[in-house]
């Protein structure tokens, strides 16, 4: 298939087809021993090709043991209850503050529509199909879960939000990070250099936890990351001092904004626009300030909304203290 990428120790990317371009977002297949595990299922919209991977690769539905959310934002887990459907055998493993947000996705939807607005939500995301209860494993962190002759462990990584997680696959030496470590676009590579931007996006930033799970993934030593925004990366020590830099360069400018709404918004847009303009220079991508701005546009807004919640929320707990 055309949508799969071929990486080492058995891991494959498809294209979740998420978003107007190509490589948005990924869908990772593990595949060891005749088994198979998913993490992260996109949409709804991503489930054929997620299907079709899996036939081209010889793995049958009943061989896919387990389906592994990063977490339950919906470009990541929309498609899970739809998933869960066409894998007679498979568990979904989710965060535990996930867990009743698959048995019971309406607030889920909910809360992506105060995003995105409603019929944004459903052009993207179609209908979510709740997943049953019995069919759940609660991804505590340190869970070990054994698929054919490897193991994965989870580890519980906040900071993007509170319902993150990233999984360690020892085999591999590398982690599945969701978003927390970043969104890295093949179009902003340079000569095999890839560059991570940290997403800061509504409603759960913590920068503080952003950097220490940063740092506890370091610990472990990966020699490559599979961001689901999008895919394998390596030289991880580097782009994780990229993410620390830029997690504190957008709070300062998050905590320069003035004023409240929508002019605060806009201010901090154009600062996240003004880091953008200053990264073009300093990692030397080929795509001119403009173009890596409407590459970036989506993440850009994003982050702006998550910065101004974060603001909200550091404004309440400091009132809380006096």
């Amino acid at each position: 298939m055309k949508d799969i990428t071929i990486h080492p120790d058995g891991i494959y990317a498809i294209d979740s087809g998420y978003g107007e371009r190509a490589q948005v977002a990924a869908i990772h297949l593990i595949v060891d021993a005749g088994r198979a595990a998913v993490v992260d299922t996109g949409c709804n919209a991503s489930i054929p090709r997620i299907l079709g991977a899996l036939a081209s690769l010889g793995v049958t539905p009943d061989a896919v043991d387990w389906v592994l959310l990063t977490h339950i934002h919906l470009d990541h887990a929309g498609g899970a209850g739809s998933m869960i459907c066409a894998l007679p055998n498979a568990k979904l493993v989710v965060h535990p503050r996930g867990v009743r947000h698959m048995i019971d996705p309406a607030r889920l939807w909910d809360g992506a529509a105060a995003v995105y607005g409603a019929e944004q939500t459903f052009r993207l995301y179609g209908r979510l199909a709740p997943v049953a209860a019995e069919r759940i494993v609660a991804a505590e962190d340190g869970l070990e879960l054994a698929l054919g002759e490897r193991r994965l462990r989870i580890i519980d990584t906040p900071g993007h939000a509170r319902h993150h997680v990233a999984i360690w696959d020892e085999r591999a030496r590398a982690f599945f990070t969701g978003d927390i470590f970043g969104v890295s676009y093949r179009e902003l590579d340079v000569d095999g250099r890839a560059f991570v931007y940290p997403t800061t996006t509504p409603s759960q930033f913590d920068p503080d936890a952003m950097h220490e799970s940063v740092d506890r993934m370091l610990a472990f030593g990966p020699q490559a990351m599979y961001l689901t925004h999008y895919s394998r990366v390596v030289e991880v020590e580097r782009l994780a001092g990229d993410l620390h830099r830029l997690i504190d360069t957008q709070v300062a400018v998050a905590r320069a904004a003035r004023g409240d709404g929508v002019a605060r918004h806009v201010e901090i847009l154009a600062g996240l626009e003004q880091i953008v303009r200053e990264e073009t220079t300093r990692q030397h991508w080929a795509l001119n300030e403009d173009d890596a701005l409407e590459l970036l546009r989506m993440d850009l807004e994003l982050n702006a909304q998550g910065l101004g919640v974060w603001l909200d929320t550091q404004r309440v707990t400091d009132a809380a203290t006096l």
